[in-house]
């Protein structure tokens, strides 16, 4: 079997994760443009992550969560990026390394990436999730305005309902064990796809 000394599968992850980070960038800079609106899940345990310890506790391995209508201070970085979100009417804020990133989905275009996380030589690699849910009827944001953001979980329940107000994003919030999800025709491709096995 042939060894790949160039990696192409890290280099491809990175320009995924470049992709995350010039879509933040712009919304960042300008808003949200129309209909876009994005679910970002990520590894709470990973390296640089820093939440509050409410947060960490509630969500100790994964947490998944949505820039639509409120979050503010939007900061990008070559790195990562912070932001501020309501998590049930308490302000938090957060901050994300690109290098936590385990999804990115975008419903208004049926876009979504997954990432897999790098690991020390010798562990074996974390599996993403099979999908990210999308809320059923998910509300249009307005360009750059703000209004309380649901947390949604990268595992819903079924039948749980859409986020959008404060008991229902609670639920969302005690939804993170349950069974995945299809995205409703939006397929995500792991890179594994493209690999020798």
């Amino acid at each position: 079997m042939t060894v790949d000394h160039i990696r192409y599968d890290l280099l491809a992850q990175e320009a995924l994760r470049s992709v995350v980070r010039r879509v933040l960038s712009d919304a960042a800079r300008d808003g949200l443009p129309g209909d876009h609106h994005f679910y970002i899940s990520f590894d709470t345990r990973a390296p640089g992550v820093r939440l509050s310890q409410r947060m960490r506790e509630k969500y100790p391995e994964e947490m998944t969560i949505v820039l639509q209508h409120q979050f503010w201070d939007l900061i990008v970085t070559e790195a990562g990026f912070e932001v501020g979100l309501s998590f049930g009417g308490v302000p938090e804020k957060l901050v994300i390394p690109l290098s936590a990133l385990k999804g990115f989905f975008d419903p208004s275009v049926k876009f979504g990436l997954q990432f897999e996380l790098a690991t020390p030589e010798g562990a074996e690699a974390q599996e993403a999730p099979a999908s990210v849910d999308l809320p059923a009827g998910a509300g249009r944001p307005s360009r750059g305005a703000a209004s309380e953001p649901a947390l949604a979980s990268a595992r819903r329940a079924p039948g749980q309902d859409a986020p959008g107000s404060a008991t229902t994003a609670e639920a969302a919030q005690d939804g993170a064990e349950e069974t995945p999800a299809r995205t409703g025709g939006a397929e995500v491709v792991q890179l594994d796809v493209f690999r020798k096995k």
